[in-house]
């Protein structure tokens, strides 16, 4: 008994002393800034800024961070291949998968700073497969960045409300919604989220005026690119302004030269958003909160044509222009969320439609079955609703039902858009992408998806 009263004795002593510390090192003032920007408010309502209020793993100078997400997609075309094309979220039909394991978390010390995410699951096989310059030369790159979603070191300056300088590759939050589904209202975001970039290479600069207003210049390799595309960077710039903390306005605004071995070739994208929250009543058992999204983009690209002497590409060739909006509305002290929503594209070229992976297609190996040539026609658009029920601020369990329409065939049919073997087994074959003789890809021009998942963050 009294062995068993001291080795108690020492769980609680154990555990008291790491709670102690735990609490002198958010205490300490070498462990954070010195002002925590858009901290006036709460904000956990918005799009992308869902997540525990602290985290678990918290000591010293590091904060851990996990992630997990599991989903279940069930395409009504039921493909054969059980692949589902055109989404940079959703992959497989009828199956458990799991789309992002996260391991890492923030430093700080002193101003000097760093956050790792690795990408393991669904994620470390799709998002590289979305990048071109890779193919640009020796080592790799897709293979070297595919298990790492964010990998960044900084300094941080105590000035104005704060001035971070940071390198590495950072998200982008280019389309508003957050790369981690997690973070959402839904769990497939609309083309203008979807299409754009989830991730940038480079160099950023965070200024924070206030603790209302972030302007945040980069300078990248390129569009969602791990190395770059010709010899000219991109460019861009965010700007976030939250006067209040129910209203935030977030612009980002972008120049490269994006199409792989066309230097003459110029791209140029305006992301603009507003979020507002109509309604806050906290601690309600009934409707406690309610918040509308719109996003509004566009851009195109002109220049040079590709090899060959082709004719340069004007923005009536390749453009893009769309939107999304949303309305969320929670309940039962923020336990339950529903969100309704969609949007639509137009975007002639395809230059940033995701292509649909046929016969092992990757952004840079293309497809004859799917062009994308300048003028090629696309037009979409899509209505989602989604149920969230989220016992704490660290898990969500999510119920989702997704209809998409394009002006062509592009969604996964029954037929899939892997080659059959006759064997009962769908695999590629020849060359990434490339036609095969006696078999085409089952393209439909509409999808209906339902999906459930359960994601977890710590």
């Amino acid at each position: 008994m009294t062995a068993m009263k001291c080795l108690l004795c020492s769980g609680v002593l154990a555990l008291t002393t790491l709670a102690t510390g735990v609490a002198r090192a958010q205490d300490n003032p070498d462990f954070h800034p010195r002002v925590t920007p858009f901290a006036f408010g709460d904000m956990s309502w918005a799009p992308g800024n869902y997540g525990p209020s602290e985290s678990v793993l918290r000591a010293g100078p590091f904060t851990g961070e996990v992630r997990l997400d599991v989903p279940y997609h069930y395409s009504l075309a039921a493909p054969v291949d059980h692949t589902i094309s055109g989404s940079s979220e959703v992959f497989r039909h009828g199956e458990f998968q799991v789309t992002q394991v996260g391991l890492g978390g923030d430093l700080y010390y002193r101003g000097v700073h760093a956050r790792v995410m690795t990408q393991f699951g669904s994620y470390s096989q799709t998002t590289p497969r979305n990048d071109p310059s890779a193919a640009r030369g020796q080592w790799s790159l897709d293979n070297a960045y595919r298990y790492i979603s964010e990998a960044y070191g900084g300094y941080h300056f105590d000035a104005l409300a704060g001035i971070n300088v940071q390198a590495g590759i950072f998200m982008s939050y280019v389309g508003l919604w957050a790369y981690y589904n997690f973070d959402n209202w839904t769990y497939q975001p609309s083309y203008v989220s979807s299409n754009t970039p989830w991730f940038f290479n480079g160099v950023r600069v965070q200024i924070y005026v206030n603790e209302h207003l972030k302007i945040e210049p980069w300078i990248v390799n390129g569009w969602q690119a791990y190395g770059q595309f010709n010899e000219a960077p991109g460019v861009g710039l965010q700007v976030r302004w939250a006067p209040t903390d129910s209203l935030i306005v977030v612009g980002n605004q972008y120049v490269g030269s994006d199409t792989l071995g066309t230097p003459g070739r110029r791209r140029v994208h305006t992301d603009d958003s507003i979020m507002a929250r109509l309604y806050h009543r906290p601690g309600a058992t009934g409707l406690t909160r309610i918040a509308a999204s719109l996003t509004l983009d566009a851009g195109c690209e002109f220049g040079e044509g590709v090899a060959g002497g082709a004719a340069a590409v004007t923005c009536g060739d390749q453009y893009f222009l769309g939107f999304m909006a949303y309305a969320r509305a929670w309940f039962l002290r923020d336990h339950l969320g529903v969100t309704v929503g969609g949007g639509a594209i137009a975007n002639p070229g395809r230059y940033l439609v995701l292509l649909p992976p046929i016969n092992g297609a990757t952004a840079y190996t293309g497809t004859p079955y799917f062009t994308a040539n300048p003028g090629d026609p696309f037009r979409a658009w899509d209505l989602q609703t989604t149920l969230d029920v989220m016992p704490t601020r660290n898990v969500t369990f999510r119920l989702e039902y997704n209809h998409r329409a394009a002006s062509v065939p592009y969604f996964s049919g029954h037929g899939g858009v892997t080659p059959p073997t006759g064997t009962g087994t769908w695999v590629n074959q020849g060359a990434p992408g490339s036609a095969v003789m006696g078999s085409s890809p089952d393209l439909q021009p509409t999808e209906d998806r339902f999906t459930a998942a359960l994601m977890v963050r710590l």
